[in-house]
């Protein structure tokens, strides 16, 4: 049990910082690319957390606030013009 305590912060840890080191320049909030990788670095398992939160993209379809809907494929005119 205590080897899970240790091993699943670092595991998370490691993998924030390898899906930060795979994402875009451009996608990335907030922050630059180069600050938030030095924050999952240096501050480990707080730092993943943080970029989780308020660095990490945000999934494309999945809209915050309600200002925009999903559109059903075949209500989309750019889905059915690429048809």
């Amino acid at each position: 049990m205590r080897f899970l305590l240790v091993l699943i912060p670092i595991i998370f840890t490691i993998y924030s910082l390898v899906d930060c080191a795979g994402t875009d320049i451009s996608a990335i909030r907030n922050l630059p690319k180069w600050a938030w990788i030095l924050i999952i670095i240096l501050i480990s398992p707080i730092g993943a957390i943080a970029y989780w939160i308020a660095g990490r993209p945000r999934r494309p379809g999945y809209p915050r606030g309600g200002s925009r809907r999903i559109i059903p494929p075949d209500d989309d005119p750019d889905f059915l013009r690429n048809i």
